[in-house]
């Protein structure tokens, strides 16, 4: 018959009492026993909540105000920029804006607005383009070439200036700087119950999988078309989970050359 050896009951016994978090939790459960006992627990478990909600709350009160501050610069100074693209998409004889159903924070719809960058009726003809899809069954869909974009449209896409109106939904409150980018209604449709993690968050105009950060290297900037959805969520997920301001404005520091050097394409 095997016995443990002295040696290993007392790596074990090290092992146990190396454990401080365990200890007091038991600590803590022993003393629950008495009625003062259970007062000190509760009074333990309320401040522990009061402290995680005042430390959500003000991260979340601070990524707010980087959003106005931020959306609000942008606009004023973009301001010359914005006409000059309005004027030109006027042009081309239709709506300067298009405004598209997206689902945001918790699986709220909003419409979520760009520069006109396809014929005024782009979605009646849906149908004909789709058996190009790169991505037939999958979640996203990728048209390469696709023949309802007009040609200022095709200029706007490869700079990305075609999302800049995307500043007022900013202001707005219906998306964030970074965050998840907003999801067509017929994407949400296919996901699956891990994938609506993603619908966690406000929204973003850039994210990790945007400027190709896979790695989470410091200068890390890659092509998007290269990631696949499902790692997409992936990478959604782990900013949810990690996101902070230091990291918000980082993701926006790298979305300059991803846009420059066409990563965002």
């Amino acid at each position: 018959m095997n016995t443990p050896t002295p040696h290993t009951e007392a790596t074990e016994g090290r092992a146990l009492r190396q454990d401080p978090f365990q200890d007091r939790m038991i600590a803590r459960l022993l003393a629950a026993q008495t009625p003062w006992g259970r007062f000190r627990l509760g009074l333990y478990v309320r401040s522990k909540r009061i402290a995680w909600n005042a430390v959500v709350g003000s991260t979340l009160f601070l990524k707010r105000a980087l959003d106005i501050t931020v959306s609000i610069l942008a606009l004023l100074f973009l301001a010359p920029v914005l006409l000059g693209v309005a004027a030109l998409v006027k042009l081309d004889r239709g709506p300067v804006f298009f405004r598209q159903t997206r689902i945001g924070l918790m699986g709220r719809e909003f419409k979520m607005l760009k520069f006109r960058s396809m014929i005024v009726d782009a979605d009646a003809r849906w149908k004909d383009v789709l058996p190009k899809d790169e991505k037939a069954n999958g979640v996203t869909v990728l048209i390469r070439n696709d023949p309802r974009i007009t040609r200022i449209g095709s200029i706007l896409r490869k700079s990305s200036l075609d999302e800049l109106p995307q500043l007022i939904n900013v202001l707005r409150g219906d998306m964030s700087l970074v965050g998840p980018r907003p999801p067509l209604p017929r994407e949400v449709a296919k996901y699956s119950q891990a994938d609506r993690r993603r619908l966690l968050v406000k929204p973003g105009m850039t994210c990790l999988w945007q400027i190709g950060e896979r790695e989470g290297r410091l200068l890390e900037v890659g092509h998007r078309h290269s990631i696949e959805f499902p790692e997409q969520v992936e990478l959604d997920v782990r900013y949810i989970e990690s996101q902070s301001l230091r990291k918000d404005l980082w993701i926006l520091v790298k979305t300059v050359p991803a846009i420059l050097f066409g990563r965002l394409v």
